[in-house]
């Protein structure tokens, strides 16, 4: 088996992908929006194009002829991968589900007026005037995203009247594509936040990781922790979710579901049809597979009997702090003496304020303080300084 993979996305996730690959004798090439993003570094070629520019992205995938895409990243012309299944190239994990998920309207309607599932009240907004009139039908405190965006970039926690407007203009200049339009949602009281890691196959059952939990700051994931223990009735229900959700989408691949664990039960809140960036404990070696390499398995229609947990782990990131270039580290040394230990660090080539560029690791058995992993993890991150070439 030896697949030509177009990586459309070349963060630290598609990086952790490429290496996945590499390591099974698979050929990629990375595409971004920019130079020597991480993934690029260790890919067999890359392209740097705008894929939210159509026919840039019709002119890659003529120039490689892929056998599969993989998408890493919300912006991207995703109507255009229906034409590309039609040319018999495989979409990962389909058409659909890349269409679908890469549009936050698409999602949570297709999962709660489709299929059912418990969310948040929510509404849209095209404008600011219709943002202060969802905001009155949704009630205050509520949450305010981009339909298109990641790492938390344009979203805003609405607490009074005077927060619409600077939320409204968040929004519209750091959501992605132009979609002109923000999705409005009922502030829900939850004891927890988790990622369920799901991995559908083709000719295979649909597996689960176990729970991770995550605490996020700007809407972007600063931790998480796995497994997380929770009532296994609420368990079996977000299985379920998960299950139904991905089966809509179809497809085969790696799925991130996010859910809220209330005072009332599970809420569905997103999915990414990719490894997930609280995923990234798993990288401390916490199950038989990584996320990146159950992704890889389910993408090549390799089969993965089971998912099993050998280790506890947790992950903290390593955040830029200001902007700048060539960017160097400081501190691996200590970073490099805790027990139990590892770190990544991404190859970003440029920074800026809350960049994620690196990650801290920490594992022990399973029967460990997930306090006490979280607060080593913490510690390896923290070890690590990004010194910026300004």
């Amino acid at each position: 088996m030896h697949k030509k993979i177009l990586l459309l996305g070349s963060g630290e996730l598609g990086k952790e992908f490429v290496i996945a690959a590499q390591r099974l004798g698979q050929q990629v090439i990375a595409v971004d929006s920019y130079a020597d993003a991480p993934a690029m570094q260790v890919a067999h070629g890359f392209d740097v194009i705008n894929m939210l520019d159509g026919d840039a992205l019709d002119a890659v995938v003529a120039k490689h002829q892929p056998d599969i895409i993989v998408p890493e990243i919300e912006a991207i012309r995703t109507e255009r991968f229906y034409d590309y299944e039609q040319q018999g190239i495989q979409v990962v994990p389909s058409a659909k589900a890349a269409n679908y998920t890469m549009n936050r309207k698409a999602i949570r309607d297709l999962a709660a007026k489709e299929l059912g599932l418990k969310t948040a009240n929510y509404t849209y907004a095209k404008s600011a005037e219709e943002l202060q009139a969802a905001v009155k039908v949704i009630g205050i405190p509520c949450v305010v995203k981009p339909l298109m965006s990641s790492s938390g970039k344009g979203q805003s926690y609405i607490k009074s009247e005077a927060d619409i407007l600077p939320a409204w203009e968040s929004a519209a200049a750091k959501g992605r594509g132009d979609y002109g339009e923000v999705i409005v949602e009922a502030f829900v009281k939850f004891e927890l936040e988790i990622t369920l890691l799901t991995v559908t196959q083709k000719n295979g059952e649909t597996l689960f990781c176990a729970p991770i939990g995550h605490r996020q700051e700007r809407g972007d994931y600063q931790e998480s922790w796995q497994p997380v223990p929770i009532p296994a009735e609420q368990l079996a229900e977000a299985q379920n979710m998960a299950r139904k959700v991905t089966a809509a989408l179809t497809g085969q691949g790696i799925w991130g579901v996010e859910f809220f664990l209330g005072e009332d039960g599970v809420y569905f809140s997103e999915l990414s049809p990719r490894p997930h960036d609280t995923g990234m404990v798993t990288l401390a070696g916490t199950q038989n597979f990584n996320e990146f390499e159950l992704h890889l398995r389910a993408v090549l229609n390799l089969p993965i009997p089971s998912i099993e947990l050998f280790k506890a782990g947790a992950s903290a990131v390593v955040l830029a702090s200001e902007e700048g270039g060539r960017p160097s580290y400081e501190g691996l040394d200590k970073a490099a003496s805790f027990p139990k230990t590892d770190f990544r660090i991404f190859g970003k080539p440029t920074t800026r304020p809350y960049r994620r560029m690196a990650v801290g690791l920490a594992y022990d058995e399973l029967t460990a303080s997930l306090e006490s992993l979280r607060k080593r993890a913490k510690e390896v991150a923290d070890s690590i300084v990004v010194m910026p070439n300004t």
